[in-house]
């Protein structure tokens, strides 16, 4: 094997068994190309303080004994600047997708602008090394590593299991969104889809209808709360030439454009009550009458609705006729807010990355754990629809593969400080620890709302939990269990 002009016989540190394990077991395997031995002892020595193994090799006509599959490539140059690239890019073609880290004694900018610019190596260090700014370059490295890896695991779990048409998450509740969507799908009831703007009610209907009989008729859509009154029924039932003042031409209504189909009517809620009464003759009669004509047009439609409010609130608040809601609630689906599902954020994050990504054709293809973890602190007020935005910037303004935390928009970083404050306790000094226990075990017990769980995060037992309740309340100090 020949990398860069080096020959010099190969010298493997690992037997070909510990070789095996450690590519079995993922270990975090550096590969040292370095044809002085007292640099690479000396680096070996270095790549052991990052927590990992390491084998060393130079280069030889041969192939290596054994087939070396590392996390992270350390390759010392002594050459000069053309064979430097040039084992850079005989790397590269061996091993594209793992970070390479040049190390050469020629102190050139130029070289270390090539290497990384035009080569695609990770990262450029002069000789001698300094053992703490190879460690942090080999930390970042590794690091980089493991995102890819979990990134491609996400990939993975989402052609597997993780998204079921459009939908993507793979936690309790939208397991259970799956199903009913499944159940209710080959039938022709009406369905009421329930929940916060933002969480995906137009794609849980656009899915029920993909699945079910009427998949090759019309889906049509109407946002009941987008539409002025005045022409809120026309666009509903359509209306006759002359109907009114601006009809110049017959035009036929969502009704009759779903006819066969399936109408979604999203926002409900927010139609006027005079329509809705109209609304509901529609549904128990199956036929619509334009606006100023006289017949009676028969429809064969399927009705989904949605709406972001409660609809018995609703109806309590006389934003919903009670009898429509009775028509409309055949079958209910009700979707969880991301805020209520944050154990789908990274499968939900990455299959927002990969397709915006191919959309706007940008390179980002993942996610930094900082970039997560930031994510994971907001409270996501607009839900998936919020989520989609703030990874589109991302996407559009990141120039390479990771996506890190600064190219979101501010607001996730703030929410981060925001949360800590509201888990973070903090007492002034010479505060009783009679009372620091007492907030400590309330605020605990207000926050996870589980007496069980609360006692086993504050490694007491829950007979003790439930003598402190009832001491704190005998005295008249409990605020809120």
């Amino acid at each position: 094997m020949k990398f860069g002009g080096f020959h010099a016989p190969v010298r493997h540190h690992f037997s070909e068994q510990v070789m095996l394990n450690c590519q079995r077991m993922n270990s975090r395997l550096v590969l040292i190309i370095e044809n002085d031995s007292k640099t690479a002892t000396l680096l070996q020595k270095m790549v052991s303080e990052s927590s990992c193994q390491s084998i060393v090799e130079t280069s030889s006509s041969e192939p290596p004994e054994v087939t070396v599959n590392p996390s992270v490539i350390i390759a010392g140059s002594s050459q000069p600047r053309a064979d430097a690239l040039a084992l850079v890019r005989d790397l590269k073609s061996k091993y594209p997708n793992i970070p390479i880290i040049l190390l050469s004694d020629s102190g050139s900018v130029d070289l270390a602008l090539s290497a990384i610019q035009g080569e695609g190596a990770y990262y450029y260090l002069d000789k001698p090394v300094d053992p703490q700014n190879l460690k942090v370059v080999l930390d970042r490295a590794l690091e980089l590593v493991e995102t890819r890896r979990e990134n491609e695991l996400l990939r993975r779990q989402l052609q597997e299991r993780g998204a079921f048409w459009g939908l993507v998450g793979n936690s309790p509740s939208m397991r259970e969104v799956y199903a009913l969507i499944e159940q209710v799908a080959p039938s022709s009831a009406s369905v009421l889809i329930t929940g916060e703007s933002g969480t995906g009610k137009e794609l849980v209907a656009r899915t029920i209808h993909h699945l079910s009989p009427r998949r090759d008729k019309p889906f049509i859509g109407i946002n009941c709360s987008a539409i002025p009154e005045t022409l809120m029924e026309s666009e509903l039932f359509g209306h006759e030439k002359g109907a009114f003042t601006g009809a110049a031409s017959r035009r036929q209504g969502c009704f009759e454009l779903a006819d066969s189909g399936t109408l979604l009517l999203d926002e409900i809620a927010e139609m006027p009550a005079l329509l809705q009464a109209k609304l509901l003759r529609v549904i128990e009669e199956r036929t619509v009458r334009r606006l100023g004509s006289k017949n009676e047009l028969p429809i064969d439609v399927r009705l989904i609705a949605a709406t972001n409010r409660d609809p018995n609130e609703a109806v309590r608040a006389g934003k919903l006729r009670e009898d429509l809601l009775y028509r409309l609630n055949v079958f209910t689906i009700c979707l969880p807010a991301l805020k209520d599902r944050k154990d789908d954020l990274p499968l939900l994050a990455q299959h927002l990355v990969t397709h915006l990504a191919e959309k706007h054709g940008r390179p980002a293809r993942f996610l930094s754990r900082e970039a997560v973890a930031a994510l994971s602190f907001h409270a996501w007020p607009g839900n998936v629809r919020e989520l989609r935005n703030v990874i589109e910037r991302a996407v559009v303004i990141c120039s390479g593969e990771q996506i890190e935390r600064h190219h979101f928009a501010p607001y996730p970083i703030d929410q981060r400080e925001q949360q800590r404050d509201e888990d973070t306790l903090s007492f002034p000094v010479g505060t009783p620890i009679d009372e620091m226990e007492r907030q400590m075990i309330l605020r605990t017990l207000k926050k996870i709302g589980n007496k069980t769980r609360t006692a086993q995060l504050l490694g007491i037992s829950l007979k003790t939990l439930h003598n402190k309740i009832n001491l704190y309340r005998d005295r008249g100090v409990l605020v809120d269990e």
